[in-house]
């Protein structure tokens, strides 16, 4: 059987945790029998994309993101344009997609997940002219993000802190939101565009997510008092906020959402700025991913 030529973009930064001993792990633990692996470290932002797209377009059958949701997203895009496989080392603050998939956050599982190179095909979206493939939004989350993208105390611990700092000063948004077709006004806090169901840290807003079903859920988190936090995180963390009153879930596959002003949105919590008007679409099974088991990557119905 003949070797499929694999490569390892490393994000050095991402998550906060130093990965200049990844390859020599990789070595140790990589079956050898199945992959030739080369390794690439990212210098800047945008790197990774760059060194995906020379590799996609060259003999690598594998390319395997080493870093967070932001990481996959560089790499995925390059990968799916050009119809080659993705692999995932999950070294991210919130690792969404990893989690969602049940990959493990343990490096040597996650080498033996790829050893045992079981490919699926997964649906992704598309935010105006960008793909995502684990989340996208705009309101509160996304300034986060744009806050976040500037502040040194990566991980969560920072995240939370900057999050309870920035969310007294917040204000909702009235949102006109398009769902194939039918319009929702709603003022609201966050409106997410889940392909997953998580954002990361097992924090669930759509849990009922699928990343086959051809639909996004769009979750509308609602203006709410602050006191009410608590109740909200709760919900997130034991994947029911569906059944709360604070967050509204509407699935589709062509979505426009209006807002009043330009501002940030965030890919893959990734922070970009974006005009008031954002199309949204879904292209169903459109990335071929290495991930555990089918059935165990999904999260059950309830």
């Amino acid at each position: 059987m003949s070797k499929s030529n694999i490569l390892f973009i490393i994000n050095p930064i991402s998550g906060g945790k130093d990965k200049l001993k990844i390859p020599a792990l990789i070595d140790a633990h990589l079956d050898r029998s199945k992959f030739n692996a080369n390794y690439s470290f990212t210098e800047y932002v945008g790197h990774a994309s760059e060194i995906a797209e020379e590799a996609a377009s060259k003999n690598f059958d594998v390319i395997v993101a080493v870093g967070g949701d932001g990481t996959i997203n560089e790499i995925g895009t390059k990968v799916m344009q050009q119809n080659k496989i993705l692999g995932i080392l999950p070294f991210g603050s919130g690792n969404g997609l990893s989690r969602f998939l049940k990959i493990p956050m343990k490096t040597i599982q996650a080498i033996k997940v790829i050893n045992d190179f079981k490919v699926r095909v997964i649906d992704t979206g598309r935010f105006n002219d960008k793909s995502f493939f684990n989340m996208a939004g705009m309101g509160f989350d996304a300034h986060i993000s744009s806050v976040f993208a500037g502040n040194k105390s990566r991980g969560l611990s920072g995240y939370l802190k900057l999050g309870l700092k920035e969310m007294l000063n917040y204000k909702p948004q009235t949102y006109h939101i398009y769902i194939d077709g039918k319009e929702y006004v709603r003022t609201a806090f966050v409106v997410s565009v889940a392909n997953s169901s998580q954002y990361g840290n097992n924090a669930h807003i759509s849990p009922n997510a699928s990343i086959t079903d051809g639909l996004l859920d769009v979750c509308i988190i609602k203006k709410f008092p602050l006191f009410k936090i608590p109740v909200l995180a709760y919900h997130m963390l034991n994947g029911s906020a569906d059944q709360t009153a604070m967050v509204e879930i509407i699935q589709g596959k062509d979505i426009r959402i209006v807002r009043p002003v330009n501002d940030a949105i965030h890919i893959d919590g990734e922070p970009y700025f974006m005009g008031k008007e954002l199309n949204i679409s879904m292209a169903p099974l459109s990335l071929n991913i290495i991930t555990p088991d089918y059935e165990a990557a999904q999260l059950p119905d309830s």
